[in-house]
């Protein structure tokens, strides 16, 4: 077993590697995090579907990419050795409202419309385009 740091930058990691490969499926270990970032993904449109695989102890997430689309461009906005935090009026639209960031907040994770919406800033984990 390895020790992760940055157990996001691992599953963004995973998931680029696997498009470059031209996978329809990657595989991550399972946290709560991991699976709430990928089902706002997957409710958004970006990715197909997301399933959690194994029994309690050793579970996955396996992420399955949309076919019809061109792979993500992922990108690690905050990791541990610098923390990027923003407020609701410094966010930025992601490729000119083309593509995503994901942030948590106070209110869960949310992108960046909602956190606008909302008026909640928080830790930008990635971008999604």
């Amino acid at each position: 077993m390895t020790v992760v740091n940055d157990p996001i930058g691992d599953l963004v990691t995973r998931m680029r590697n696997a498009q470059h490969a031209r996978r329809q499926t990657c595989r991550a270990p399972w946290s709560k995090i991991k699976l709430e970032l990928l089902e706002l993904l997957k409710r958004d449109g970006w990715i197909a579907d997301v399933a959690v695989v194994g029994e309690a102890p050793k579970q996955d997430v396996e992420v399955t990419f949309n076919a019809d689309k061109p792979p993500l461009q992922l990108k690690r906005v905050s990791k541990p050795g610098r923390r990027a935090y923003t407020s609701s009026a410094d966010l930025k639209p992601v490729l000119q409202g083309f593509g995503v960031a994901v942030l948590t907040t106070s209110k869960g994770l949310l992108t960046d419309k909602e956190a606008r919406k909302n008026k909640v800033g928080g830790e930008v984990l990635c971008t999604v385009s």
